[in-house]
């Protein structure tokens, strides 16, 4: 991955919205969730949710699909799990013990669904 890429991804998220979307499609992976149940789950106009989710999808964090007369979003588990490679990769100097707890924190919060 590219630098600007990952900056463009990070930017995304440097954001509280939609860091909150962000986290409610993690949740609800692999079901979609709809623009407007996004907008009311967050206290977000629709208006300004298609602002934050379109942003979202640019940045490959958020996939959407059209289902009748509705979007439907999800998280880019691709996508974010090459933003996580590319923070993590020159990680721990090469070192893979000093970053397991980071992986193994990682890997619990997963499995407890925080």
């Amino acid at each position: 991955m590219e630098e600007t890429i990952a900056i463009e991804r990070l930017t995304a998220l440097a954001q509280s919205t939609r860091l909150g979307v962000f986290r409610h499609l993690v949740r609800a992976h692999p079901s979609p969730v709809s623009a407007g149940d996004l907008a009311r789950a967050l206290g977000t106009p629709h208006n300004t949710m298609s602002t934050h989710l379109a942003i979202l999808a640019r940045a490959r964090l958020a996939t959407v699909s059209r289902q009748g007369r509705s979007m439907l979003y999800g998280a880019d588990i691709e996508g974010f799990r090459d933003l996580v490679d590319f923070l993590t990769r020159d990680c721990c100097c090469g070192k893979p013990d000093i970053c397991a707890p980071i992986l193994s924190s990682f890997a619990s919060s997963l499995d407890s669904g925080d």
